[in-house]
């Protein structure tokens, strides 16, 4: 992944919310798994096989978020685990067509916690972070963002 898209994943990381948080991490399986593909079409194993551990980390950290408290949670965890297989798959196999498998699934997943996350208006989870406006002025070939320091100090408190 490259610096850039780090940088973007982290300031969308400080200012979601827990639905939010949730897309954050979906975006970054899709980034990892295009990135598979990228490396196996430039002849690296070796990264199609890096990045496709990666994003199966990224199913991990969403299993670990369930709450199986609700009956969702069930039939989420066995597509999860059924992305993961596909991964392992494409791994073994070599074969990125498996890896379009478990995209195909986490896409369909994908586009149903964006509705879910659009009717949550809950605060961001990091509250001593800085607040990012982007859009308000425009560079050359780019667009500038302003950070505004919050009013009271950021970091821990002791």
């Amino acid at each position: 992944m490259e610096q850039e898209q780090v940088k973007a994943f982290t300031r969308r990381i400080s200012q979601s919310n827990r639905s939010g948080l949730v897309l954050v991490v979906y975006d970054i399986i899709f980034t990892y798994i295009e990135e598979a593909k990228e490396g196996l079409s430039a002849g690296s194993y070796e990264a199609f096989r890096e990045a496709l551990r990666k994003a199966q980390r990224g199913v991990d950290e969403l299993i670990r978020a369930l709450d199986f408290h609700y009956a969702v949670a069930k039939e989420l965890y066995a597509l999860y685990v059924f992305a993961k297989e596909a991964m392992e798959k494409a791994i073994i196999k070599k074969a990125p067509e498996e890896a379009d498998g478990a995209r195909e699934v986490l896409m369909n997943l994908y586009t149903a916690f964006t509705e879910a996350a659009k009717q949550d208006h809950s605060k961001p989870l990091m509250q001593n972070a800085q607040q990012v406006y982007a859009g308000m002025t425009y560079g050359r070939n780019h667009l500038t963002e302003t950070f505004q320091e919050p009013e009271h100090s950021r970091g821990f408190f002791a």
